[in-house]
């Protein structure tokens, strides 16, 4: 009997399959291509269901497959059919949800997959030994370009920044008229209309106490760097993150010296630190204090199938990947409170809302 699974279960048993199947995986460059020189030997890849572990252990032509009360072989040869009949089914889906192809449900009652999403509390969606059984597991994110992209960082409210309105003061029914511009997602419409009316938003701080400490760990003033980005997004219209980011070296916000931004690369450095940090796990809302955490990297899907490996061990190259292929995203209003003025303690502040996310190519 067919069910049905999103884009984003269906990538993530892909790519495990895929890996079984192949028996490595090649890293990938910062264009998102294979690295043909570092191909990488998995021996092992370990999966969290809701009864237990299971550690899939590669042989030269067949998987075992390891669990509680359980010890079974499996052909590699049946992880490649069926992971092309879900590359397929993914490619020909024209909506999110897509339909098991036929003798899916039976191949994964085989080798013991009964949740499409590994069941974990790190994050991770699975874990991979490289080289040989016993090594230490590296744990990966799949990302996939055959679905739709869930966001590196979403962290609603707790991701918000506080713009000041200062210039002229608005009384009462000016503040609603502003407010009442536009559609509810229309904030640069508000965001300009605070302009003609003669105010301006000048940066004031972090929202959320944890996030601002979050990002204090890798700069005191990242709060004020990410800020400027996120209000750039907006009046410039400019998303991708490298573009960002040049915009805001020519800006200067920090008021750094000329040296730092061109011999040292400062900005570039600091944004790359950011989202090191974002991919491997600093969330907005939980306390973040530099210790690495159980995600090591991510595997990504690209768009023709491939399984690329970006990882800490690889650092610059995956810095160099994330800095080149993500985006600033609009999140909604409603939903992250965000994108009005509001009064606080006899004074006007806008919010703008951070949400970063892979590029789509």
């Amino acid at each position: 009997m067919a069910f049905n699974a999103t884009k984003k279960e269906w990538s993530e048993l892909y790519a495990f399959f895929r890996l079984l199947a192949d028996g490595q995986v090649y890293a990938g460059t910062p264009d998102v291509k294979q690295n043909e020189a570092v191909c990488l030997p998995v021996a092992m890849v370990q999966r969290e269901e809701h009864d237990g572990t299971r550690r899939y252990v590669i042989g030269k032509n067949e998987v075992r497959v390891c669990g509680e009360q359980m010890d079974k072989r499996v052909p590699r040869e049946d992880f490649a059919t069926v992971s092309e009949l879900v590359l397929q089914a993914l490619r020909e889906s024209e909506t999110d949800d897509v339909a098991s192809p036929e003798g899916v449900e039976g191949f994964l009652d085989e080798v013991a997959i009964y949740n499409l999403e590994a069941k974990t509390d790190d994050r991770t969606d699975f874990k991979v030994a490289f080289y040989r059984e016993d090594a230490p597991l590296t744990g990966f994110c799949v990302r996939s370009r055959l679905g739709a992209l869930y966001p590196l960082l979403d962290g609603g409210r707790a991701a918000n920044f506080k713009f000041e309105q200062t210039g002229i003061k608005f009384p009462v029914p000016a503040v609603a008229k502003i407010n009442a511009f536009g559609e509810e997602e229309d904030v640069l419409g508000r965001m300009l209309m605070i302009e003609r009316m003669g105010g301006n938003l000048k940066y004031n701080d972090v929202a959320d106490k944890i996030f601002r400490s979050n990002l204090s760990m890798i700069d005191l003033h990242m709060g004020r760097l990410l800020g400027e980005m996120t209000r750039l997004m907006w009046l410039e219209g400019k998303t991708k993150v490298s573009d960002l980011t040049e915009a805001v070296r020519q800006l200067n916000p920090l008021k750094i010296k000329d040296e730092l931004i061109v011999k040292h690369g400062f900005y570039d450095y600091k944004i790359k630190e950011f989202l090191l940090a974002v991919a491997t796990g600093m969330r907005p809302a939980k306390i973040y204090n530099g210790i690495d955490s159980a995600i090591d990297g991510c595997l990504l899907v690209t768009g023709n199938g491939d399984v690329l490996c970006y990882q800490r061990a690889f650092r610059q190259v995956f810095a160099d990947f994330l800095f080149y292929n993500t985006r600033l995203e609009k999140g909604s209003t409603s939903k992250d409170k965000y994108g009005y003025l509001e009064r606080e303690n006899g004074v006007y502040y806008f919010k703008l809302n951070l949400k970063v996310g892979l590029t789509k190519r």
